[in-house]
């Protein structure tokens, strides 16, 4: 019984299924008859394909992919930059202190050279300049000391006369400045100092932890210029062990001659210095300006900031000559300062720096002012040699990179006029470092 009912039910179905088919071909039949002839022939349109969307990163204009490929790379470099500052400021000092280093060495770096030449030792020769250079410098410190120390009676009197003067030709100038006038000033001046005073006593009490970080400084300084002198060498094949395989070449061609251009540049600074001092000291000291000796020791310190040095210490010789002598010395000492400067800029620095040092007036005035708003004095006085040796490695690895791209460029056969490829080219470009 369930058979015979399941071959009933499958034979319904089948029926069924024939039944709807013979009723979809009569229709499809009837809709054909009532369609024109002309309309019947004509296939129905295809649906368009959908148009694909472009690519995202070519949809963007050119110009603003440029602006954005070079945006996030100087995010980058202004990032690694930020980093390194930070890092350089929390340890100032031993920067500072091997920065100072770098420049003594290049100094006295000649003197140990021809102290071997003569046969004595590196040991005993870098010893004896070493020390002979502290010893020096340290002497020059004492001596001013001890010059202003015996000088301040007569500068504190003959500056009590000048203020005196100063006083008295107020109330005597067209100004119409009255003696209340001064007398309020001066107690502006005194409630001043005594409503500052906590400030005052605080900065004393940090003088204590800047003299601690000065002598720290100098044995600093003394010992990393000691090392340099005596195994520079190997310290700076210790440091091309770092930098990569692939600029090896190019940093080990780098390092000598940036190491030429600070040595130009310090030993030119200092013979500048000298002039400067030597020659603006005899003038003050023949226009009978009180402490001429320090005061061109000074002169000779501040030479070694460019242009604001000069500057600086020029009016301070013109002041103490203002102060202490009159209005017609401290106009002679101006005129004898802006000589000696006027021949230093056009004469002395192009004669004894030459070609080796060429940096830019602008990019001196930028370079001191960045420098002492990062580091002070000090930041002033290492930033235009740290932008000369900059400017020589930046130039020497460009065209070094130009040689590089010369040798391994490959010649095309069909260029008209191509050079035969020369038989002692070299096949590497490890000996490109010591070409020049």
């Amino acid at each position: 019984m369930p058979g015979w009912l399941g071959r009933l039910g499958a034979g319904l179905t089948e029926m069924s299924e024939r039944l709807d088919e013979r009723r979809a071909e009569a229709e499809k039949e009837h809709a054909a008859a009532d369609v024109p002839a002309e309309t019947a022939a004509v296939p129905a349109p295809r649906p368009a394909p959908p148009t694909p969307r472009p690519d995202p990163a070519h949809a963007v204009p050119w110009g603003v992919r440029v602006a954005a490929e070079a945006g996030w790379r100087l995010l980058v470099l202004a990032g690694t930059v930020w980093v390194l500052m930070r890092v350089i400021s929390a340890v100032q000092l031993v920067v500072f202190a091997f920065v100072v280093a770098l420049l003594v060495t290049a100094l006295l770096q000649p003197t140990v050279a021809r102290l071997m030449r003569y046969g004595m030792p590196r040991g005993p020769s870098t010893a004896l300049t070493a020390i002979s250079g502290f010893l020096v410098i340290g002497l020059l410190g004492w001596f001013v000391t001890w010059q202003v120390m015996e000088n301040i009676d007569t500068l504190s009197s003959q500056l009590q006369n000048g203020i005196d003067d100063l006083r008295n030709w107020l109330l005597k100038s067209p100004f119409h400045v009255t003696d209340k006038q001064i007398n309020q000033i001066a107690k502006n001046l005194r409630e001043a100092v005594g409503a500052n005073t906590d400030q005052i006593t605080s900065v004393g009490l940090e003088g204590v932890q800047v003299v601690v970080e000065a002598l720290t400084g100098i044995l600093l300084v003394f010992f990393s210029t000691l090392f340099l002198l005596y195994d520079g060498r190997r310290i700076w094949e210790w440091f091309l062990k770092l930098v990569p395989a692939a600029a090896r070449p190019g940093v080990a061609g780098a390092g000598p001659r940036a190491w030429a251009t600070l040595t130009a540049y310090v030993r030119g600074t200092v013979l500048v210095a000298l002039i400067d001092a030597i020659f603006i000291g005899l003038g003050i000291y023949f226009l009978d300006v009180p402490m001429a000796v320090p005061l061109a020791v000074f002169i000779f310190l501040f030479s070694f900031i460019p242009l604001v040095g000069a500057v600086a210490s020029g009016a301070l010789a013109v002041v103490v000559a203002l102060v202490t002598q009159g209005v017609f010395t401290a106009l002679m000492t101006l005129v004898v300062v802006l000589a000696v400067q006027q021949i230093e800029g056009h004469v002395l620095q192009p004669f004894i720096l030459g070609r080796a040092v060429r940096v830019h007036p602008l990019a001196v005035v930028l370079t001191v002012a960045a420098g002492g708003m990062v580091a002070g004095i000090g930041g002033a006085v290492v930033a235009v040699p740290l932008v000369a040796v900059t400017n020589t490695v930046v130039g020497y690895l460009r065209q070094y990179s130009q040689q590089v791209h010369d040798v391994q460029e490959p010649e095309r056969p069909d260029a008209v006029g191509a050079p035969e490829p020369s038989a002692d080219a070299p096949e590497n470009t490890e000996g490109l470092a010591h070409q020049e």
